[in-house]
């Protein structure tokens, strides 16, 4: 759990205890940093609990910036964005297999914004159409990743998180 990241030349970003965001993967707390040797290599990791689940991810630190790790969103933007989360109509025009692409890179980039807006395209769009198996795939995961970072910000349960979303999408 010590922290040689200025032995190593690469200041640490975040620190333990840190709440953060990881694409694709959802919000967790760093629950050390620890250097570790892979392939002769030596490198500092941030070893990251995910809220959701029990997975632990370890994450290089001089990597995190380019994976897109960011700290999570303060609870007035959170607020923010559940109440002013726009309904959107959903493109009839795109096809689903393009539209499953943009739909992924924007959870890719981390951007809560740009998860929020897949859950209520993807919402919208499931109350006119059987959204299919892959879209039904990326609701799913903008949901968990929206929820895990909701739970760490508010302190709440994943189940007090999925009702907060309910009601974002439903009004």
């Amino acid at each position: 759990m010590i922290n040689h990241s200025v032995e190593l030349g690469v200041v640490a970003l975040f620190q333990v205890g840190d709440k953060i965001m990881y694409p694709m993967h959802g919000a967790g707390v760093i629950e050390a940093i620890e250097e570790k040797e892979i392939l002769g290599v030596k490198q500092n990791y941030y070893v990251l609990k995910i809220t959701t689940g029990s997975m632990q991810v370890m994450i290089p630190v001089e990597k995190a910036e380019d994976l897109g790790i960011r700290a999570v969103v303060d609870a007035c933007e959170l607020d923010d964005i559940l109440r002013n989360a726009a309904k959107t109509d959903p493109d009839p025009s795109t096809q689903w297999n393009h539209r499953h692409r943009v739909f992924l890179d924007k959870i890719k980039t981390g951007n809560i914004h740009d998860g929020v807006e897949v859950i209520c395209e993807l919402a919208s769009r499931s109350l006119t159409k059987t959204l299919s198996r892959g879209e039904k795939a990326v609701l799913d995961q903008a949901r968990q990743i929206f929820i895990s970072e909701m739970m760490l910000v508010k302190g709440i349960t994943e189940d007090e998180a999925n009702a907060l979303l309910e009601q974002m999408v439903s009004c």
